[in-house]
């Protein structure tokens, strides 16, 4: 009989570390389950962090480049502006200066009847064409007004009014956006009437066709003339301010 509990008493301690071992088997197995899931969950949100951070690198990187696009774009702008704004005030001056110099021409040719009639030209009817283009051009039809001083170069090569009719010409064909043609009109200006007393003026029309047609190297040459060739002129002035510039 008591060998009987005796070995009752040992199997039910044998059950009893069984179950023990068991229930520590499934909670190490769950712990090492609750680990995995852990670990790849933080994998994941690792990789879609890194990713995150990738797209904003490269969204940042791309509104640098976008940035400086913009401010290349707007310094060429300004430069572009510069330009008309100085060819608009110059065109203008000169209009003043045209019709004062026109007046004075006029009063000559009045005073002067026997030199006139005797002349092989009618000065009158020049002084008329040329006052037809230049009013095309202060009405802003810079097209029709290249065409018109033009025609006046061609008919009239030995006017006096022929070193101004190229200059109004070039201004005409740089307002229309033709710089190949104004560009050889300013140079001509310059070339054939270098004391012309728009010369100089010529040259920074020049310096201007050249910077539009992207020649910086051929503008800046031409302002170093302005300053070397008409030192004490208002064109000087203006090219030694645009030389700084660039430096």
């Amino acid at each position: 009989m008591q060998a009987r509990l005796r070995l009752a008493a040992a199997f039910a301690s044998l059950w009893l570390c069984a179950g023990a071992s068991h229930a520590a088997l499934f909670d190490d197995t769950e712990a090492r389950r609750r680990i995995d899931v852990l670990t790849n969950d933080s994998n994941t949100r690792f990789a879609t962090l890194a990713s995150q951070i990738e797209q904003s690198q490269r969204a940042q990187l791309e509104l640098t480049n976008q940035l400086e696009a913009l401010r290349g774009e707007i310094a060429k702008l300004r430069g572009q502006v510069e330009v008309l704004t100085y060819e608009l005030e110059a065109a203008t001056k000169r209009q003043k200066d045209f019709y004062l110099d026109l007046d004075n021409r006029l009063r000559t040719l009045e005073t002067k009847p026997e030199a006139a009639a005797a002349a092989d030209s009618d000065p009158a009817a020049e002084a008329a064409e040329y006052e037809a283009a230049l009013n095309l051009l202060k009405a802003g039809k810079f097209a029709d007004a290249q065409s018109a001083f033009e025609a006046f170069i061609v008919a009239r090569p030995q006017s006096t009014f022929t070193p101004a009719a190229h200059y109004w010409a070039a201004s005409s064909s740089f307002q229309a956006k033709n710089y190949t043609r104004a560009a050889e009109l300013y140079q001509q200006v310059h070339t054939q009437w270098p004391e012309d007393v728009r010369a100089p003026e010529a040259l920074i029309g020049l310096a201007n066709t050249q910077q539009m047609q992207g020649d910086a190297k051929g503008a800046k040459k031409t302002l170093e003339t302005v300053v070397a060739e008409y030192p004490g002129t208002p064109a000087a002035d203006v090219a030694r301010q645009r030389l700084k510039q660039r430096k």
